[in-house]
């Protein structure tokens, strides 16, 4: 049975992850590895914390002897790498941190992994030559689009935030460690995720939180800023196709093709929490537009045909099917 190194499981993408994989290969013995920062919880966890192929260890990427340990007590064979600070708000603010995990924390990973893996540049130890680190990475290192266009896996990086900036960082270095040293490595970036146990202060979850306490909805600007969404589980099934049948060294783009602007999304979940809890009065009376975010980007949007065509991935949700699930998940959390 081969051991795999999970980061960032007690997250939103990471745990949603971690049920749709441990389900789909009955092989894997599953490591999770997750700090519990205030973007972590156990709770996210709860469906697999007595599996038997699956084991929590509460811990920093940045913390190398930890990192060693774990790759020699466990043989590590396989890292996927979801682990990262990702509040873009909280990178203005604070940015010293997103480069100490999103930079630093990776670069630990990956050298671990290379010196357990591999003998020197390009040659591994016998048994280790099918092992893997696959890095799940932001459309944001791309930086922003005008009205047309979409990003591609060979567009330039222009990130505009910190955040942006160390996951933009932590791409080159795992690009770095394939070019420099052979080893086996895959980049994923993503466009903007919704679902369940996403975090409550990201758009979506404040967007149904605030009406359903009858709070103002703050929306930035003017809202119009677009990005293309994406259902975490759609995200979760194409990051396991190419962590299995992608080519080392690639990049894949993955993408909902929903481009939807703030506007669109705050109306959208007022609409059906109207249907589904309505209210003496619409919850879009709620909606406040508030000062906007330093350094917003306007636009986000993947061309996913590289995924589609070379790996067969294909998004199951459109955007109305995904939100209509995401907002039953939420109404659940926050009225039971």
């Amino acid at each position: 049975m081969k051991t795999i190194l999970v980061t960032g499981t007690a997250g939103f993408i990471g745990s949603n992850f971690i049920y749709h994989f441990i389900k789909s290969y009955p092989d894997y013995q599953l490591i999770s590895l997750d700090k519990l920062t205030y973007a972590g919880s156990l709770e996210n966890l709860t469906e697999v914390e007595n599996h038997a192929r699956h084991t929590f260890i509460k811990g920093d990427i940045c913390d190398r002897p930890l990192i060693e340990k774990i790759f020699s007590e466990n043989d590590v064979q396989g890292v996927l790498h979801f682990a990262a600070e990702s509040h873009v708000d909280n990178s203005i603010s604070n940015p010293g941190v997103f480069v100490e995990t999103n930079v630093n924390g990776t670069f630990t990973l990956i050298d671990v992994a290379y010196k357990h893996w591999m003998e020197k540049p390009f040659t591994f130890k016998k048994g280790y030559e099918n092992c893997k680190f696959l890095h799940v990475s932001t459309d944001e290192v791309y930086g922003t689009l005008g009205e047309t266009g979409l990003f591609t896996e060979t567009t330039s990086y222009a990130p505009n935030s910190p955040y942006s900036a160390s996951k933009a960082s932590s791409d080159m270095l795992v690009r770095s460690y394939h070019h420099t040293y052979g080893m086996n490595t895959i980049i994923t970036n993503c466009s903007n995720n919704y679902g369940p146990q996403q975090h409550d202060e990201k758009l979506i979850p404040t967007v149904i939180r605030k009406a359903l306490n009858g709070e103002e909805i703050p929306i930035y600007g003017d809202g119009k800023n677009i990005r293309d969404w994406l259902y975490v589980l759609d995200h979760c099934k194409g990051i396991d196709l190419a962590y299995h049948k992608g080519v080392f060294g690639e990049v894949y783009n993955i993408g909902g093709r929903n481009e939807r602007n703030n506007n669109y999304i705050a109306d959208k979940i007022c609409e059906i929490l109207d249907t589904l809890k309505p209210a003496k009065n619409s919850y879009k009376d709620l909606i406040n537009y508030v000062e906007d975010r330093a350094g917003h980007d306007r636009r986000y949007a993947i061309d996913a045909t590289k995924i589609e065509s070379d790996l067969g991935w294909k998004a199951d949700e459109n955007f109305e099917s995904g939100i209509l699930k995401t907002i039953e998940w939420y109404l659940e959390k926050y009225t039971s």
